[in-house]
């Protein structure tokens, strides 16, 4: 099988290389007579894994390496052993299992220890793919019992990697561990490495109890720090992974960490807990729960207190421990150490607080009939927060920067519980702002940003002075490069955020006065905070500021792409800046909306010129065709409205409709121009779902606009609908129910949450004034109502805030699949011949590829291909008679679960029309929710299809031959 169809990133300075190539070139090292070339070859196999993971080069590799292993030094077998460690994910990928085995099992008999140790080292690397294997598991039980260190350390290895993969192996060599670990024989280090192996003892009911009782009785039999710390951990992870004994091991645990003052003790005690209550919150008890806050209130040391508190805000994560008569006392305690002269503890305290407050008003508060608790109010939470807040600003540690950054998440949460306690906050965070630097000064900053997102003109009311100083000061400083020990980044970033309140703070239409008088300033000092800047710009809908930064930094950049990147922008902003010029009147609607227009033409010629092939700028350039085509739209609108105002339908319109009962003669001669202006508007919509489809690693943020803006057309096409069409599907209160159902501002945050809940606003105000066109003009012929109506509904969405998502400029998430295909032709281009009466054999391998955040918003499940084909130049069968209905066309979904992000479909097609077919597989995926997304690829094979005759159609052929010779 030829897998050259791969394309692959390559590092700077190799060449591109096929899979073929490439495991010929690391078998040439592996043959060389040099140890260096050998180890060299081993090394780079993971490589050769992660860039073309397929079954068949897997196998091969891994065959080669088992020769190696099997022939090769101790040396090299240890670089094979690590090639098994670091590729564990592709070793269910290999074919011939028994044969790999085979090859290195047999360097078991060996007389040298070393090399029986290396042995059992790499058949516990694979122990996920030969865990039941009998001969396996008497090698490990015979390297138990080895007098060589090495060896019984490696065969410790192998047991912990089999116990934790097969239930038999676990259950069989259990009690063999226990004699080892209770014999008087066994090295004390040799213990300590034994008893993690019980974490993996939880595959039957029975050893788990066997094992839990005896690490219990290890306990008091073996008091040291290191026999503690190592048998509460296992016995914690046997708990955690068993799902039984959690309150037993809790109580446990507490014991400890009450009892013995040793310092890693109780850290480890501390650590085990958190474990719990992660994973299994629910199954802590009262008790448990009392003796906690019992330990937090007696509790002298401040980190240990902290770390405490830090195993109750995880277990209120969630609200399974929301007990009536558990909370107040819990609340009381956080109340009083929120005062705590210890940062960590009283940062931490809120948070617990916070938590409390959120569950408590959520369940408890409705069962008790609205009586609240007064240590739970929001209005005290944020006066405590408010002084934690001062009181890290006081310290310049790494701890009381952690504690700031945990109080201001707590803030940030309830902003939207309780803003009438915010201006307060506000006020001492930007007071703030002028004497902290460092990374204080950059969290407060942030912090500031995400409330100002939500209330901007209330928060920052009377104090925009402040900010345009702060900000000053900052450019200042950045221009001096006086950074007071303060990085590069931590300046930059708290530059950029100041910025950001004063596009928040002063914003006036689509500029940023405060901003824009610094422009010349801020590029010559700083022009990547500079373009950041305008990038926030951008989102926040101050478009004319975003415009000047864009076209002074075009000049400074050294790429002819990034020259006109930054054109493309500045003419974008440039044409959104001309919308934000429509009077309330709609007086200037169309021209405004004819100069957008041409801006965002020269906008996307300048876009596809700075595309490159490694990146193609797919979305941006889509993203913005399809605001150009909406405005096209809407001025494509506009001009057929004007036209009914000079040469409206005339008066026997509707009379002419009801005789020949076509309501849509009523709007007379523009009845197929408002047909075609409506089609446009719901092509448009459908493909903003298209492209909301396609965008798999878009952010929620820019999801939830797109959706916004699908929304604006379905509306649009719905106003059309019923003033001009006359669709009868749209009456009554159903109109209402278009817009209010909206689920778009799911996910949104921010600035977009605001621009979801104004273009609410706007769609109920062109909802109630249609349904008032609609019942004044009952039964009436188009009129300068019905016009007017649309025009306001045209102008309204026109002026709404149009910003630039975040995936428009960065992917946090970058999720590809490239695909193979077999059979493959000798030639490119070539078809494949198939004879019509057997079927296509054909197989589409696939790897999904990540960048280094995968899965950050959502994860691949599941992925779909779609396979088409379709007979370019059919030819009619000599055999049977043509079928009319038959265009050779036929189509098939597969869905498949991939494994280590590879996957693989064997499908058979039947094309039994002779010709050339084309035959398409699209690749698509589905998430964890079931949403699928057109994320491609997409590829082409040629077959040509061609009947054969069998020998009595051979003879028959041959007959009618001969006879049409004689006549």
């Amino acid at each position: 099988m030829k897998l050259s169809v791969m394309p692959s990133e390559t590092g700077y300075g190799e060449q591109e290389q096929d899979a073929n190539t490439a495991l010929l070139e690391l078998d040439k090292g592996l043959r060389s007579q040099k140890v260096g070339e050998q180890c060299e070859a081993i090394v780079r196999f993971p490589r050769l894994f992660e860039k073309y993971p397929f079954p068949i080069l897997i196998n091969s590799a891994f065959l080669k390496l088992a020769d190696v292993f099997r022939d090769g030094s101790n040396f090299l077998r240890l670089c094979v052993v690590r090639v098994a460690q670091q590729s564990r994910l592709h070793l269910d990928k290999i074919l011939n299992v028994d044969e790999f085995v085979r090859r290195i099992f047999i360097v078991i008999y060996s007389n040298d220890p070393v090399a029986r140790a290396i042995t059992l080292r790499v058949l516990g690397s694979i122990a996920g793919i030969i865990a039941e294997k009998k001969d396996v598991h008497h090698s490990i039980h015979n390297g138990l019992d080895s007098h060589d260190r090495v060896e019984l350390e490696s065969a410790i290895y192998a047991a912990s990697c089999f116990s934790a993969q097969s239930r038999t192996f676990a259950s069989g060599i259990c009690h063999k561990l226990a004699d080892l670990i209770q014999g008087l024989s066994t090295p004390t280090e040799i213990k300590l490495k034994l008893i993690p192996i019980f974490k993996h003892m939880h595959h039957d009911t029975q050893s788990t109890v066997f094992v839990r009782q005896l690490c219990l009785d290890l306990l008091p039999s073996y008091p040291a720090k290191s026999f503690l710390t190592v048998s509460l951990r296992t016995l914690s992870q046997l708990a955690a992974a068993s799902l039984v004994n959690i309150p037993d091991q809790v109580g446990l645990l507490l014991s400890y960490l009450s009892h013995d003052p040793r310092w890693s003790v109780q850290m480890t005690c501390i650590n085990d807990l958190c474990l719990l209550a992660r994973k299994a919150p629910h199954m802590w008890t009262s008790d448990n729960l009392d003796i906690l806050c019992k330990q937090c209130r007696g509790c002298e040391s401040p980190e240990l207190l902290a770390k405490r508190l830090k195993i109750l805000s995880i277990l209120f994560l969630t609200q399974a421990l929301m007990l009536e008569d558990q909370v107040e006392p819990i609340a009381a305690l956080c109340s009083d150490l929120s005062h705590h002269w210890d940062v960590s503890v009283a940062a931490t305290a809120v948070q617990i607080r916070t938590l409390l407050a959120k569950w408590y008003h959520l369940s408890l508060v409705p069962k008790l009939g609205g009586k609240e608790s007064p240590t739970l109010s929001y209005p005290r939470i944020i006066f405590a927060a408010q002084n934690v807040i001062i009181q890290c600003l006081a310290e310049e540690t790494q701890p009381a920067v952690q504690a700031l950054k945990m109080i201001l998440h707590c803030v940030c949460n309830m902003s939207d519980k309780c803003p009438d306690a915010l201006q307060g906050l506000i006020k001492t965070l930007i007071m703030a702002l002028q004497s902290t630097k460092g990374e204080s000064g950059l969290v407060l900053c942030r912090c500031l940003v995400s409330l100002g997102e939500l209330r901007s003109e209330e928060l920052f009311r009377g104090r925009l002075p402040l900010l345009q100083q702060l900000y000053t000061d900052a450019l200042n400083q950045e221009e001096s490069c006086a950074d007071g020990g303060v990085s590069e980044k931590i300046r930059h970033n708290k530059l950029i955020g100041l910025a950001v309140l004063l596009l928040l703070a002063d914003r006036s239409g689509r500029s940023c006065k405060s901003v824009g008088r610094s422009i010349h300033q801020l590029i010559m000092t700083s022009p990547w905070p500079a373009y950041l800047i305008a990038h926030q710009a951008t989102r926040l809908n101050c478009h004319e500021t975003a415009a000047e930064i864009f076209v002074k930094l075009a000049t400074q950049v050294a790429s002819e792409h990034f020259y006109y990147w930054l054109c493309g922008l500045e003419q974008f902003c440039l044409g959104e800046t001309c919308l934000a010029d429509i009077t309330d009147e709609s007086s200037n609607l169309i021209p405004c909306l004819s100069k957008a227009l041409q801006h965002y033409e020269k906008g996307l010629a300048n876009l596809k010129a700075a595309s490159t092939p490694s990146h193609p700028l797919l979305f941006p350039c889509d993203y913005m065709r399809l605001r150009a085509d909406m405005l096209h739209s809407c001025l494509v609108l506009l001009s057929c409205l004007a036209t009914i105002r000079t040469c409206p339908p005339p008066a026997i319109a509707p009379a002419v409709a009801l005789t020949l009962g076509q309501e849509l003669l009523r709007c007379g001669h523009m009845a197929t121009e408002m047909q075609q202006c409506s089609a446009q508007v719901q092509q448009l919509s459908t493909r903003y779902a298209q492209l909301y489809q396609m965008s798999f690693d878009a952010d929620p943020d820019s999801l939830s606009k797109i959706k916004l803006i699908q929304q604006q057309c379905l509306l649009l096409g719905h106003v059309m609908d019923c003033l001009i069409l006359n669709n009868p599907a749209y009456s009554g209160s159903r109109q209402w129910n278009l817009i209010g159902g909206c689920d778009a501002v799911e996910g949104s945050s921010g600035s977009n949450m605001q621009q979801a809940k104004r273009q609410q606003q706007t769609s109920d105000a062109i909802l109630r004034t249609l349904q008032s066109v609609l019942t004044q003009t009952d039964g009436q012929s188009i009129s300068h109502l019905h016009v007017d109506c649309l025009v306001s509904a045209c102008s309204g969405m026109m002026k709404l805030p149009f910003g630039f998502p975040r995936y428009f400029f960065q992917a946090l998430q970058s999720t590809s699949i490239k695909l193979a295909i077999s059979p493959t032709p000798r030639n490119a281009g070539e078809p494949i011949p198939l004879g019509t009466d057997t079927q296509l054999a054909m197989k589409v391998e696939g790897v999904i590829q990540h960048g280094s955040k995968p899965g950050l918003f959502r994860k691949v499940c599941k992925v779909k291909l779609a396979v088409t084909s379709s007979c370019a130049a059919a030819k009619p069968s000599t055999s049977s008679k043509p079928n009319e209905g038959d265009n050779g066309t036929t189509e098939g979904t597969w869905t498949v679960e991939p494994r280590h992000d590879y996957f693989s479909v064997q499908i058979l097609l039947s094309l039994s029309v002779v010709g050339t077919h084309t035959v398409n597989v699209e690749a698509s995926v589905v998430d964890e929710d079931g949403n699928c997304w057109q994320t491609g690829p997409k590829l082409s094979l040629l077959v040509k299809t061609y009947e054969e005759l069998t020998v009595q159609q051979r003879q028959q052929q041959a007959n009618q031959q001969a006879n049409n010779s004689r006549s």
